[in-house]
């Protein structure tokens, strides 16, 4: 597995745990703290983030902004990538399609899942993103698109 799945599988465990490696993952790309994102869940092929409704996320009519429903979009769509590729591959965000489906009055909870077991070095893949209330209303679907390629040897 790669080292942030193995990180997520020891931090999992306990509450304390799952709070500190969001907190590691925020510290290594720090605008995805504007959210304050709760990972749920984290395997090969699946990632489940949520986060709270509180005012910092709000927009002027009292629901979540869009921009805070893409930014966790794309949280769970590169904490997916992590834990799916191979060690000497890389991902790196290169577009996003997104959909605000319906006002979002509630906490989020966003989907990311992938079923690719193959990989070639320089493609495009298309991540497949829901985002759901705490009713479990569809509030948000995005496609982020990752271009893989080997890391590099230094």
């Amino acid at each position: 597995p790669s080292a942030v799945l193995g990180h997520w599988r020891r931090a999992s465990r306990t509450a304390l745990g799952r709070w500190l490696f969001a907190r590691m993952v925020c510290r290594k790309a720090p605008y995805f703290g504007t959210i304050k994102p709760r990972i749920l869940e984290l395997s090969p092929g699946i990632a489940r983030v949520s986060m709270a409704r509180r005012r910092g996320v709000e927009n002027h009519i009292g629901s979540v902004h869009a921009i805070a429903m893409a930014n966790l979009c794309e949280l769970a769509a590169g904490m997916m990538m992590e834990a799916t590729l191979p060690q000497e591959l890389r991902w790196i965000p290169r577009g996003m399609t997104i959909e605000y489906l319906q006002k979002a009055k509630t906490d989020v909870t966003a989907i990311a899942r992938l079923d690719k077991t193959g990989w070639s070095d320089g493609e495009n893949i298309g991540v497949p993103v829901t985002a759901f209330d705490t009713d479990g209303k569809e509030v948000t679907r995005a496609v982020i698109t990752m271009y893989v390629s080997r890391r590099s040897a230094s």
